[in-house]
């Protein structure tokens, strides 16, 4: 019952004040936040390399309504990418349309999507679209074909959750193609997602046939040992070799058995770092129970 309460207050102004006001949240925040400064994100860029692990950043903003701040955003990833080049660390980018203004000007996103994916490239570097609400998703597809006619290497993230899923997984399955598949951390109406876990759980598993089916790099974004297992079976059956796909786990959850996946797999951590932490947080909290109790007893603990 909790998780819609939180994934509410995710996009709530009165809770985010809430929240962000209470000094103890930001120890809590570290978890699973690398830092809001460009310095912490390549310390813990160097830390995750020095485990072996793979990277994608998150440069954290979304709901951008504001030109100026989805230049911002913009630049934050091309100072990114001056700052790893020549650190040879396995990284690439997450964004998150909404923050390079989405809502504002679809154009505008493009063309900062755009400008990044070039820096990207230069760098030697990859881009992953973050997926958002189920409102955003046919405009997010629709700048994914936009870029990959100029850079096919761009990937997209898709949610388990939605009920549309399968039909755009189909249209994503094609040689080289890079599809993260996850469950979904937004609140979305039953007349576009499924609402209990096992009807997520099953239409993930149906994601994951496809895409270890087809010609594209799957992008396993689970920390269920149960998809980890079903995937590893699904390789095996398609005869998958090992670097043909790739685990994807958030900053701060299980990395143990990050570390483990890493001696056999790819094992890429979503390190999310900035200011704008909280819709973020907010959402981590919802996705786990054990989450949110380590948040609430961090207010005894000090």
């Amino acid at each position: 019952m909790l998780s819609p309460l939180l994934l509410a207050a995710a996009r709530s102004e009165r809770a985010r004040g809430l929240v962000t006001a209470i000094p103890v949240t930001r120890g809590v925040v570290d978890r699973f936040v690398a830092g809001e400064g460009l310095d912490a994100a390549v310390r813990t860029v160097r830390e995750l390399d020095r485990n072996g692990l793979k990277v994608t950043l998150d440069h954290l903003g979304e709901d951008t309504l504001d030109r100026a701040q989805a230049e911002a955003t913009r630049d934050a990833y091309l100072a990114l990418f001056g700052a790893l080049d020549g650190l040879s660390v396995g990284a690439d980018a997450s964004l998150k349309l909404s923050a390079l203004g989405q809502a504002l000007d679809e154009r505008l996103a493009l063309d900062n999507a755009r400008t990044i994916c070039l820096a990207a490239q230069r760098a030697g570097m990859t881009v992953t679209l973050d997926m958002e609400d189920h409102t955003t998703v046919d405009s997010t597809l629709g700048v994914l074909r936009e870029l990959r006619n100029d850079f096919p290497w761009v990937g997209v993230a898709i949610q388990s959750m939605l009920r549309r899923t399968e039909g755009d997984l189909r249209d994503l399955v094609g040689e080289g193609s890079r599809v993260r598949l996850v469950k979904g951390a937004y609140a979305e109406p039953s007349s576009v997602a499924f609402q209990g876990r096992h009807e997520v759980d099953r239409a993930y598993v149906r994601g994951l046939k496809l895409l270890m089916a087809g010609d594209g790099r799957p992008m396993i974004g689970s920390h269920d040992p149960r998809m980890i297992d079903i995937t590893l079976a699904l390789a095996a059956e398609n005869h998958r070799k090992a670097d043909s796909y790739e685990f994807q786990m958030l900053y701060g959850i299980r990395a143990g058995e990050q570390r483990r996946l890493a001696e056999d797999h790819t094992m890429r951590v979503y390190v999310p770092y900035g200011a704008d932490w909280y819709g973020y947080f907010m959402r981590r909290l919802a996705e786990r129970p054990a989450n949110l109790v380590f948040f609430l007893r961090s207010f005894v603990s000090r």
